[in-house]
């Protein structure tokens, strides 16, 4: 029965839902017993019933502390800290917001040759650089939110929209590609990210691949408002599909 409610796990990733008549066919057992073991996810908080079937369950973060989460995922930030480096080009503006996979970039970037303006609102990242020559670098004022870390509202806004940003790498706390939307944490980072995605050429958004299966509290932008998504392994492939209906593209 374990590894039976951990294969209906796996399909719900992959696929995004199931039918009860289908896993009773898949599993040769009865309807009655796949309705048990739905039931016994349900119970776990794993998945979300619905009529003859089920859908996977979206975890709700709420978790802005990002000193807290600096320590957290480590392994899977620094994948993706690479991808990031491989995208920054010379003479490159680029911009990265307060995010905890962010610092871990700026922190992996000692030996970075390549000469470019990088924008911040995080202190931490500003701080990485401080050994980096080649790196320029342009500190937003606004005001100083002690949990995040950085600089954020409507100073910080007006801040934004005088650069012209070629690319922007972006936090997010969740990715919800059934219902079109990015979000955060914090709410006094909601206007800053919305700006710092229209200041941008390209906009990528940074996450390790858990971020597919929850929410933040707050929305800030839709699917279709960024290009790129940068992440730590292969997505389920019905993610990778539904990305690619708003033209995103996955780099991992």
């Amino acid at each position: 029965m374990e590894e039976r409610l951990e294969d209906i796990l796996e399909m719900l990733k992959r696929d995004g839902k199931v039918r009860v008549k289908d896993l009773s066919e898949k599993f040769n057992v009865s309807e009655g017993m796949i309705r048990k073991d739905l039931s016994k996810l349900e119970q776990h908080g794993n998945i979300k019933r619905t009529y003859g079937g089920a859908i996977l369950e979206r975890k709700i973060i709420h978790n802005d502390n990002t000193t807290s989460r600096i320590i957290s995922n480590i392994e899977e930030k620094e994948k993706i800290a690479r991808l990031v480096m491989d995208e920054i080009e010379e003479n490159d503006v680029i911009f990265m917001d307060i995010s905890s996979t962010n610092y871990t970039v700026a922190t992996m970037m000692t030996g970075f040759t390549k000469n470019i303006t990088l924008i911040t609102n995080m202190n931490r990242i500003a701080m990485a650089f401080d050994s980096i020559p080649n790196v320029d670098i342009i500190q937003l004022g606004g005001m100083y939110n002690k949990k995040t870390g950085g600089t954020v509202g409507a100073f910080t806004v007006n801040e934004i929209k005088k650069f012209k940003i070629d690319k922007a790498f972006i936090g997010a706390g969740g990715i919800n590609i059934e219902d079109n939307f990015v979000s955060n944490f914090n709410l006094d980072e909601v206007s800053t990210k919305e700006a710092i995605i229209k200041a941008s050429k390209k906009r990528y958004l940074i996450t390790i691949n858990e971020k597919f299966y929850n929410d933040g509290s707050y929305k800030f932008c839709e699917l279709g408002d960024v290009d790129y998504i940068i992440t730590d392994k292969k997505p389920e492939e019905n993610i990778i599909d539904g990305l690619s209906k708003y033209n995103v593209k996955v780099i991992y």
